[in-house]
């Protein structure tokens, strides 16, 4: 997983609990890399998972709501960092459906060692979008989150129904996301 997304983890934090509780998620975790992370740096997934639950544990707060929060919060920095991405497309379904096809293939040339879930779009209306994710890393709460957030740069209201697919343990999700 690629720095930028543990930086603006321990940021996300800082925002919402201060520096104090990203020292003690990090001391709780016994992180390989010891929590020290930079943006362009490549790290396991499993640091994150371990972050994350370190920080449900110390706020009393629940994970799955936690990693859609930071999703959200990612998605600004997405969309501050690489604007190109967002104002490429004219409508929020428009977006969610370039992901696969232009925002991925843009992303491998810049990390060409990028592991990136997929997104498949299995239905399309006016008004609600179906889409599949899959990834190893079972990351469905940041990816809704990251739609979540996605949507108002777009001048949209979404609401998002997540469903687990198949018996893949998180690895495949289908979200329905409709959209006023």
């Amino acid at each position: 997983m690629k720095g930028v997304v543990f930086t603006e983890f321990l940021e996300f934090v800082t925002a919402r609990h201060g520096e104090d509780m990203v020292d003690d998620i990090i001391e709780a975790s016994a992180l390989p890399s010891g929590g020290a992370y930079t943006a362009v740096g490549t790290y396991h997934h499993a640091e994150m998972a371990t972050l994350c639950k370190a920080l449900a544990a110390a706020t009393g707060e629940n994970e799955s709501d936690l990693v859609r929060e930071f999703g959200t919060h990612l998605s600004g920095t997405f969309s501050n960092g690489y604007p190109a991405f967002f104002s490429r497309s004219t409508n929020f379904f428009d977006f969610l459906e370039s992901i696969e096809g232009h925002i991925h293939v843009e992303v491998r040339k810049l990390y060409p060692d990028a592991e990136l879930p997929s997104f498949k779009v299995a239905a399309r209306t006016a008004t609600r979008l179906v889409m599949d994710y899959r990834s190893p890393r079972r990351m469905g709460d940041l990816a809704e989150g990251l739609i979540l957030g996605s949507a108002p740069k777009f001048g949209a209201s979404a609401r998002v129904q997540k469903i687990a697919l198949e018996d893949t343990d998180g690895e495949a999700t289908r979200f329905v996301i409709d959209i006023d």
